[in-house]
């Protein structure tokens, strides 16, 4: 079976058909550094991590442009809001997103550019779209003019009469139609900005994309990806530019579904968002990875730890296999080991990792019942095919990506955690069974280890106290 994938442009699945035989290029909106990554954030690298690393596997050579948007109206708000420059939080927070992709084993990309360092493409960009008449400049602002290209909302299926006004410039009234998105923001007063022939300023979102992916991608690229929330306004904006400017663009779109708590989006705005260093707390990075993953990419995730746990005993089940293999055929390297058909077939329609990791887990029913024979041939044969399967989906214990000292912090924070939480444990049962001594005891034991309890009315939780030397 040949790869097929769900094109949101076409709402249909369709074969992949690379632009060039035997090469895979994709494009992925990553992070605007605005803030510290929670589980949503983070789903969208996992997701197209595998497909990149499913893509590798089907022996395509693969490009991976991975942006970063490092300027942006939150990043400079959020500067002055704490007194402090635009730069600085943007170096910040994309150091957080880096951590998180690496703690779950997302493969580093081919390139990953930032906004700030693709300005000169970004003014070439918007003076081909004003010599072109798709884009207009009005006292140092540019606009693309929605109007000039008649295919705009084709992506997200709407029509532009049904449409509210753009929202990174809603009621400027010097703009020929509201809904005329701007590509160039005029310099404000303590802002950041780079000279145009227009005047001073600094890009527009949609603008940047549209830049970097024909930078390193080139006019014509197979794969652009980002979440759902993306294909309106940015992806059909992103669209309407490139080809305007005449551009190819991206031949296939793919989307991420959210994950959601109480059914709606995980978000800043919601109050609900679930940092991932603080998630890697309670259960390992490669659990969490293990999560994500095991839903179809355009399926939503309702977050709940429970669940998150449930998963993890899964994962659990075939660690255990992997061990007891080891311990009968040892840790011999595998040399080019044959996945299950129904594996590659599954993830050749469209991605599918559930039915997937439904080989998986079959597989190592049939390892375990070779283990109860003592067959050590067919033990080695099922146990490569496990780990060859676990590779795809960015979760085998046993490559560099989980073994490396990198997540060695890592391991032993989850470990603290968990001698943490069970002493908080008894300590609520203390405090419920009115035994203030032992309850005090236990939080007397944590503070000598340098551990800060805070009761709250969600529980109690502990930080390490910063201000005890070491």
């Amino acid at each position: 079976m040949s790869l097929r994938l769900h094109d949101t442009a076409t709402r249909a699945v369709r074969v992949f058909v690379p632009l060039e035989p035997g090469r895979a290029s994709l494009y992925l909106c990553g992070a605007t550094v605005q803030a510290a990554p929670h589980v949503g954030h983070i789903r969208s690298g996992v997701n197209f991590d595998v497909l990149g690393r499913w893509l590798a596997a089907s022996s395509y050579e693969v490009t991976f442009c991975r942006n970063v948007t490092d300027i942006d109206d939150k990043i400079i708000a959020k500067g002055e809001a704490e007194d402090r420059p635009w730069w600085a939080v943007a170096t910040e927070f994309e150091r957080e997103f880096a951590w998180a992709y690496d703690v779950l084993g997302c493969t580093r990309p081919t390139v990953e550019p930032r906004a700030t360092g693709h300005i000169t493409e970004m003014v070439e960009f918007m003076a081909e779209l004003i010599d072109g008449g798709h884009a207009y400049a009005v006292d140092g602002d540019v606009y693309f003019d929605v109007r000039s290209f008649p295919a705009y909302g084709a992506l997200s299926g709407q029509r532009p009469d049904d449409m509210l006004p753009a929202g990174d410039s809603a009621g400027d009234q010097r703009k020929r139609d509201p809904r005329d998105f701007a590509l160039w923001k005029s310099a404000k007063p303590g802002e950041p900005s780079w000279p145009t022939p227009w005047g001073a300023g600094r890009p527009g979102w949609h603008l940047e994309c549209s830049a970097m992916a024909g930078k390193y991608l080139g006019p014509a690229f197979d794969i652009h990806g980002g979440g759902l929330d993306l294909i309106f306004p940015h992806h059909e904006n992103e669209i309407a530019q490139s080809k305007a400017a005449g551009r190819a663009f991206a031949s296939y779109w793919l989307h991420n579904a959210w994950v959601t708590t109480s059914g709606e989006k995980m978000s800043k705005s919601l109050g609900n968002s679930l940092l991932v260093k603080e998630v890697v707390t309670r259960v390992r990075p490669i659990e969490l990875r293990y999560y994500l993953v095991s839903a179809h990419y355009r399926s939503m995730i309702e977050w709940s730890f429970e669940a998150l746990e449930e998963n993890a005993v899964s994962f659990r089940r075939v660690e255990g296999f992997l061990e007891r293999a080891a311990a009968v055929v040892g840790a011999s390297e595998l040399t080019d080991p044959l996945r299950p058909s129904a594996f590659d077939d599954a993830m050749n329609d469209d991605l599918g990792v559930p039915q997937a990791l439904a080989v998986v887990h079959d597989t190592v029913r049939e390892g375990n019942a070779a283990l109860t024979a003592g067959d050590v041939v067919a033990v080695r044969t099922h146990r490569d095919a496990v780990v060859a399967m676990l590779d795809v989906l960015g979760v085998n214990p046993y490559s560099d990506t989980w073994t490396s000292s990198s997540n060695d912090d890592d391991r032993l924070r989850v470990a603290v955690d968990a001698l943490v939480q069970g002493l908080l444990v008894a300590r609520a049962e203390a405090r419920e069974a009115k035994d203030w001594a032992s309850a005090d005891a236990i939080r007397d034991q944590l503070k000598i280890a340098g551990i800060v309890v805070d009761d709250t009315a969600g529980g109690s939780r502990w930080s390490l106290d910063t201000t005890k030397d070491v």
